[in-house]
């Protein structure tokens, strides 16, 4: 499913993959929800419950889009977090990967200081 991240004067396109996890995200769009900053993570709450999957990842890249069991929590990778080491981008826990950012999603830098994501369907 092809989405559309908004935060602020931001706009990035991205696709959710077909995970279990992801297919249940999906149900729940569009979102509007405040969200938190951990580093160069962008992560928000959201009314979906999913447990680890098989292919669960410690460490991701930028533009990757997680699930965090742990806080319920949709994330948006877009450069090192606090756990951060040697290069790799390493999450608080491990997430589930639900899709990917397929803008430059650094571009996300930019806009720390907001206070809102919108996370949107797209049709295409």
């Amino acid at each position: 499913m092809n989405i559309e991240i908004r935060v602020g004067t931001v706009t990035l396109n991205a696709v959710l993959n077909n995970t279990p996890t992801a297919k249940k995200i999906a149900g729940v769009l569009p979102l509007s929800c405040p969200f938190h900053t951990w580093g160069n993570e962008i992560y928000f709450t959201i009314p979906v419950e999913a447990g680890l999957e098989e292919d669960a990842r410690e460490e991701v890249e930028i533009g990757l889009l997680g699930y965090w069991p742990a806080g319920s929590a949709f994330c948006i990778f877009f450069g090192p977090t606090p756990m951060s080491r040697d290069g790799k981008i390493i999450p608080a826990s491990p997430v589930n990967v639900i899709g990917k950012v397929t803008d430059d999603a650094a571009r996300l830098k930019a806009v720390m200081g907001e206070s809102t994501v919108e996370i949107m369907p797209v049709s295409k």
